[in-house]
């Protein structure tokens, strides 16, 4: 076991705060993000009330905006925690006539006297990397009490869910995983090219890697599967040695002629993170508590979350609707091309849901890998936007949290999140000119590295 982490001074004491305020109140209202992370957070931090003896109710929110904050703000409770979210909200929500307890990730500097604002970047960590929401919920159950280690699977599919899974493993997500392995809650495994399990059907849904002519397209699966001489109904854990290089070395293949990077073959190639006690590995329960976010089942993903069997078994129908959408949205947009521009690329999205996945999958697998990719979706009079970069891009300069935040409040909006992957909203009259702005703020930052 690797040297064990040590979490920040000043971090343990707002995180011992935070614990007397869950000890002193006894009615909670919990607010998070609808995302496999903010499910994952919420599941965390209800189940340690929950164990505290407490009451609570809890809400999940697409984002966070004046309207929202003006519901937050009329909602009863003698605390309110908001988890995966609020960081850009801190001076707003230390207005309310009751205590709060923010547990974000995202960029922020807003520090208070007046909440408790939970923050690994108030202490030199990043949060883009190196902790979740999830995690910095973890943190908070194990302050309360520490028989909730039980608890850190949730954590880990909420890095998942986030992606903090890829690479090195490091900072607060390292000291949980540590701790998570220690007691027998996960096992690690090699990764792979192929998909787990029943080979037809999971290919047919693979984003992950996006493998082109194959994803999304059944007769294109069953030719892969003939030229690697594996028989229909085949399972990726049945497979001999030889048909599992095979079989990896046509889905590189494929990769490398549609330009995929040597970088992103090797992310996909991660090790996997098994769960004992949910029978699946941290991506797996990631991808159920997406599912249920993105398919406006909010409730079943919490449900699941705090251990609800049958939900178990409607969170993973709910997840294959899921996964057809995604994988035959990004087909789409792969076959119609996205819009380029000087310095970013764009499409529109027929779904306020996909757009991020949607917009992650096209950058890693087929967008022009020296631009930022953004996907657009519409609804009524309001435009919602979701951007993601490289991490090359990241070293060229490119900030996506502080080129979206700028862009849309030039364009009478709002937006934020982190350097590779950002988002936001504006009015639909505005849609050029937040274009205009963002691909002129992009080509500043890549101007300023130079």
């Amino acid at each position: 076991m690797d040297e064990t982490v040590q979490i920040p001074s000043k971090l343990l004491s707002q995180l011992s705060s935070a614990a007397e305020r869950v000890r002193k109140h006894d009615f909670f209202r919990v607010i998070s993000h609808y995302d496999a992370d903010g499910i994952s957070s919420a599941g965390i931090i209800c189940q340690t009330l929950q164990r505290a003896g407490k009451e609570y109710q809890v809400s999940l929110f697409k984002s966070l905006n004046s309207r929202e904050m003006e519901s937050i703000s009329k909602m009863d409770g003698d605390c309110l925690i908001i988890s995966d979210m609020g960081a850009s909200f801190v001076r707003e929500l230390e207005k309310l006539p009751r205590d709060v307890i923010i547990l974000d990730h995202h960029t922020s500097q807003d520090e208070s006297d007046h909440l408790l604002h939970i923050n690994p970047h108030l202490h030199g960590i990043d949060g883009m990397t190196a902790a979740c929401g999830a995690s910095m919920c973890m943190l908070l159950a194990l302050a309360v009490d520490e028989s909730n280690w039980d608890l850190a699977p949730l954590a880990l599919a909420g890095m998942a869910g986030d992606r903090q899974h890829t690479g090195t493993i490091q900072g607060i997500n390292r000291y949980i995983l540590q701790g998570a392995e220690e007691r027998g809650l996960t096992k690690r495994s090699n990764g792979s090219l192929i998909p787990s399990g029943d080979l037809e059907e999971e290919l047919y849904l693979c984003t992950d890697p996006y493998i082109p002519d194959v994803s999304g397209a059944p007769e294109g699966v069953s030719r892969l599967l003939q030229e690697a001489d594996i028989a229909a109904g085949s399972k990726f854990e049945t497979l001999e040695l030889e048909q599992r290089r095979r079989l990896s070395s046509l889905i590189a293949l494929r990769l490398i002629q549609e330009g995929v990077t040597l970088d992103t073959m090797m992310e996909v190639s991660r090790p996997r993170y098994f769960l004992p006690g949910w029978d699946m590995d941290s991506e797996g329960l990631a991808s159920l508590f997406n599912a249920c976010g993105r398919m406006d089942m909010e409730g079943m993903g919490i449900s699941l979350a705090l251990g609800d069997e049958p939900s178990m078994r409607e969170a993973k129908s709910i997840n294959r609707d899921y996964r057809v959408n995604i994988v035959q949205s990004v087909t789409q947009v792969r076959d119609n091309g996205l819009v380029s521009m000087d310095n970013i690329q764009y499409f529109h999205s027929p779904s306020t849901g996909f757009t991020g996945i949607m917009c992650g999958i096209a950058m890693q697998f087929f967008a022009d890998p020296g631009k930022p990719t953004l996907g657009l979706s519409r609804k009524e009079e309001t435009v919602r936007v979701s951007g993601r970069a490289t991490w090359k891009l990241l070293e060229k300069g490119v900030d996506l949290s502080s080129a979206l935040r700028e862009a849309s409040q030039k364009a009478g909006g709002n937006g934020g999140g982190h350097r590779i992957a950002s988002g936001g909203a504006f009015p639909l009259a505005n849609e050029d000119l937040f274009l205009q702005e963002l691909n002129a703020i992009i080509g500043a930052q890549l101007l300023t590295s130079r």
